[in-house]
């Protein structure tokens, strides 16, 4: 493990740091400025259309979603570990000017999210007995015709399955393995166990049945959570004008907290906002446009808008309240982190053990006390488990698609993933993250070079619904 750690985070460093910064920061700026920036011009659309009519029971489709299912179901895959652990994660080593950086990837990605919706409602199929399917494979199919579509498509179905279904379902049952022993001590594999069994009951059930979980899921954990985190907030709110200015101080200057030239410590801040944010919100990734194709709207637009309120949730008000309550306990006032430099940043992390995994649980504890490793694993359970069924569909998408259809597939997919999410609950949480980080890179490549490619049909869609309201 020790060995094969080492060869991923190797690869890793090369496509986070570059190719994955371009990427999304690139595609982020392209579509902001080809929609005249649609997540400002239609975020008041988007916000009437996820809440004006709002409802907890969308009850059963036929041939595939309401918006708002399909939205859950979207936010039920990026509201999850990386709003914990990851953003945890990306403030600890990169600083907290890493949350500046997430920011701006997740202003930039809702433009791109746009895009995605956009084109898998475009790019959507309808089989034989009414079933809807899209995402990426059917858009960069569209856009590459021949061999070379195929291969990316195929390329990015195998990513995907890879990082999502297996990985990414090692990374969040590891996670809630890890609150849940701090929290309750009660040891991994029983915990993987439970999470393995409640899975199989759910991924039977079909699509129906995760949208049906999703929408009830996704509200009820978000408002625990948000909930939770004011209560802290309000204990700490005299530090709460100290904690954004060390956001935006060391979003520029990040050497002075962590270490190293200006040039290395900025890179390494906007390298973790860049793939920390990319694991919240998913944005560019090509995972969430599953859910999205399956949306019954009047056209692709109105769930383009729709999608980007996802991202604005995952970023800017779930992910930041994790931000916010990390930052204002631990790093300023009376923090075991407040006045950390350079020369001791490490050390003080080291002496007082905190790592990404229990950053969050050490920050909420240190106004609820004990209840607070509690009250960050029940969290926790719901965010990570909520991905896990988002990202089993997303999977299962992928590999029908592999094997035309075939149910001998999409059984060997399902044992697997249950398989996976035991084994996550028992491996190094380290290896875990690293594996799940590099197939989600390889999942961008091709998922951008398609959202390049087919840019007038996304275009012509934000400003005909301009047109529309003239």
């Amino acid at each position: 493990m020790e060995a094969l750690l080492k060869v991923v985070q190797t690869l890793n460093a090369y496509l986070s740091d570059y190719i994955l910064i371009i990427l999304l920061i690139g595609t982020g700026l392209f579509y902001s400025f080809r929609t005249r920036f649609v997540q400002v011009r239609c975020f008041g659309e988007g916000m009437k259309k996820v809440f004006g009519n709002l409802s907890l029971r969308g009850g059963k489709q036929t041939g595939g979603l309401s918006s708002f299912q399909a939205l859950a179901t979207a936010i039920a895959a990026q509201v999850g570990t990386g709003n914990i652990v990851g953003a945890s994660g990306a403030i600890l080593i990169g600083g907290p000017g890493a949350i500046f950086w997430m920011w701006i990837i997740a202003f930039l990605g809702m433009a791109t999210i746009y895009a995605e919706a956009v084109l898998a409602q475009e790019t959507r199929v309808v089989d034989a007995e009414g079933n809807v399917q899209g995402g990426p494979v059917y858009y960069i199919k569209t856009a590459f015709k021949g061999k070379f579509g195929k291969f990316l498509a195929g390329f990015f179905a195998v990513a995907l399955t890879l990082a999502l279904g297996f990985m990414g379902a090692m990374v969040q049952s590891n996670s809630i393995a890890e609150s849940c022993h701090t929290a309750f001590g009660i040891p991994g594999w029983i915990v993987g166990i439970v999470i393995a069994a409640v899975s199989v009951f759910i991924f039977i059930g079909g699509i129906q049945r995760i949208a049906s979980v999703t929408e009830k899921m996704v509200p009820l954990m978000a408002c625990l959570f948000l909930v939770g985190g004011l209560v802290v907030l309000a204990f700490r709110i005299q530090y709460i004008p100290a904690t954004f200015g060390m956001i935006f101080k060391y979003a520029l200057t990040p050497n002075a907290l962590i270490g190293g030239g200006i040039g290395y410590a900025l890179k390494t801040a906007i390298s973790q906002g860049a793939k920390r944010g990319l694991f919240s919100n998913e944005a560019g990734m090509g995972s969430t446009p599953h859910a999205h194709a399956m949306a019954k709207v009047e056209k692709p637009h109105d769930q383009g808008v729709v999608a980007m309120i996802g991202v604005f949730i995952d970023t800017f008000i779930v992910l930041t309240m994790t931000a916010l309550v990390v930052i204002s306990t631990l790093y300023v006032g009376d923090g075991v982190l407040a006045g950390a430099n350079a020369e001791n940043y490490g050390a003080l992390l080291a002496l007082n053990n905190i790592s990404k995994t229990n950053a969050m649980q050490t920050a909420v504890s240190s106004v609820f006390g004990s209840f607070g490793n509690i009250f960050v694993a029940i969290c926790l359970l719901f965010f990570a488990y909520s991905t896990i069924i988002g990202w089993n569909f997303f999977g299962k998408i992928n590999v029908q698609y592999l094997f035309k259809n075939k149910k001998s597939a999409v059984i060997v997919y399902s044992v697997l993933s249950v398989i996976f999410i035991f084994l996550g609950s028992l491996l190094s949480n380290d290896l875990v993250w690293e594996l799940t980080d590099f197939f989600n890179y390889l999942m961008v490549i091709p998922n951008v070079i398609a959202l390049a490619a087919l840019s007038g049909i996304v275009v012509k869609a934000s400003r005909s619904n301009k047109k529309d309201k003239k």
